[in-house]
């Protein structure tokens, strides 16, 4: 059983919260599951207390770090209008000292796809040991303008082919980094079943709770069009057979027809559908 916590910003509800779920979990896991608790933030809020809080209850934490000063502080900005570089390696630092898991996640801008290079050497050179990736696509159902942030398909090409080159360089001198999307391809060729939902060629229903109670399948779908009910009025069951939930996973069937084609398919499945949208056809 995973409760994973995400945004926004999950740390802006405060720590009294995580301490509220910790006992709750201890009070009503009756079949003695195992809980994994994990948290995405842009780990600015994130202090001694915090950090000892998270190592102490086993969190998984994935930090939103996009690269080196320069790179990272042209979209991750506070209230301010000021870098958060500083305050995330600081608190990077915090996790060390404290012995928490995290992960990096970056999102993959147009400027972090151009500066490949710089951001792998960062990352190995901090010792940043478990990295994922998520490309940054323009906002569903608005026309695609490519923003000066957005990723064009042959840059996310560019990104993925020079960051693969030098992780299996480092791989093959025994250096090992693991990097989400390339354990999964690596899993897939040795016969596994994918990690990742976006590499198994159609969709399931995720669960993603708002604060109101409101379900819907997927994070990248939290819309009025995939809105499943409320978790307050309805059991877990009726909302996975609900026919939003399957209307949503019949529309991740469709694949297009050159994709399938292709003599990769079998490895990518045609990606995650976020991904393929808009559909031209299906």
């Amino acid at each position: 059983c995973t409760f994973a916590f995400q945004g926004g910003e999950p740390t802006l509800v405060g720590l009294k919260f995580y301490k509220k779920l910790i006992e709750f979990e201890l009070k009503y896991n009756f079949k003695n599951l195992l809980i994994i608790n994990a948290i995405q933030t842009n780990g600015i809020n994130i202090d001694e207390e915090w950090a000892k809080f998270l190592s102490e209850n086993r969190f998984l934490v994935g930090i939103s770090l996009d690269g080196p000063k320069d790179i990272h502080d042209t979209n991750r900005i506070d209230n301010q209008g000021k870098g958060t570089f500083k305050k995330v390696m600081d608190t990077i630092n915090l996790l060390n000292k404290c012995k928490v898991e995290y992960n990096i996640l970056t999102v993959i801008t147009s400027l972090v796809a151009r500066h490949t290079n710089k951001v792998y050497n960062f990352f190995k050179h901090h010792d940043f040991r478990y990295l994922q990736f998520i490309p940054c696509l323009d906002p569903l159902n608005e026309e695609t303008k490519y923003k000066g942030y957005s990723l064009k398909p042959d840059r996310y090409a560019y990104f993925l082919k020079t960051f693969f080159n030098f992780w299996y360089y480092d791989i093959s001198k025994g250096n090992v980094i693991s990097i989400q999307y390339f354990d999964n391809l690596l899993g897939l060729l040795m016969g596994y079943k994918p990690e990742v939902c976006g590499m198994a060629g159609q969709c399931t229903c995720q669960f993603i709770i708002e604060a109101d109670g409101g379900v819907y399948p997927c994070d990248f779908y939290v819309i009025d069009q995939w809105y499943l009910g409320n978790i307050k009025e309805l059991e877990f069951d009726e909302l996975l057979n609900s026919n939003n939930s399957k209307r949503f996973i019949e529309v991740s069937r469709y694949i297009d027809p050159k994709c399938k084609s292709c003599k990769w398919y079998y490895l990518c499945k045609g990606g995650c559908r976020r991904w393929r949208e808009p559909f031209k056809n299906g």
